[in-house]
């Protein structure tokens, strides 16, 4: 499988929640600073990266998957700060437990497949601003975000996205539960 000089491969997967309602807020500084939006993923908070490759996507993971979600509530996300990680500056949505559920109820499907390749041993549900700047340019796009915020998303599904070429694009949608 290819890199496409942005660490993203083909045939890679992964799981979203959109947040459509703040793409107005970061849409500019995630085109400058996300490599992600540049390629075509929108505002988001990740769910589970990286899934499944895509070959392995068929409709028993794809039935698995509706399961998994569909198990789980619609519910209601507020943005109203910022947080960081070293480089990065990311929306903290609140409440966070409910993001963590959907990363966990896939995980325990697929424990195979761990949030962020198992880099990191806390999941830290984020939507990403900008990453790979200095604190500068963050404290920057911060102050601009503070101004914007909050934005408040109602989440009633996941979306399973796929990397071809040089762009993600969206494969599947799951509802949650009403």
């Amino acid at each position: 499988m290819a890199d496409d000089g942005n660490g993203f491969r083909d045939g890679q997967t992964g799981l979203i929640v959109r947040v459509r309602e703040a793409e107005p807020a970061v849409r500019v500084w995630r085109e400058r600073f996300d490599s992600s939006a540049r390629a075509g993923v929108p505002a988001h908070v990740t769910v589970l990266f990286p899934f499944l490759d895509e070959s392995r996507i068929d409709t028993h993971v794809s039935s698995s998957l509706a399961d998994a979600f569909g198990s789980h509530h619609i519910f209601d996300l507020h943005f109203e700060r910022c947080g960081r990680f070293p480089g990065v500056l990311y929306l903290a949505p609140e409440p966070d437990a409910l993001l963590r559920r959907l990363t966990e109820a896939v995980v325990d499907w697929w424990p195979e497949a761990p949030p962020y390749g198992g880099r990191f041993t806390e999941i830290v549900p984020h939507l990403t601003v900008a990453d790979g700047q200095g604190d500068a340019a963050l404290d920057e796009i911060e102050a601009d975000l503070l101004g914007k915020l909050p934005v408040s998303s109602r989440v009633s599904s996941v979306d399973l996205i796929a990397h071809h070429g040089a762009m993600w694009q969206m494969r599947a949608s799951f509802a949650l539960r009403e």
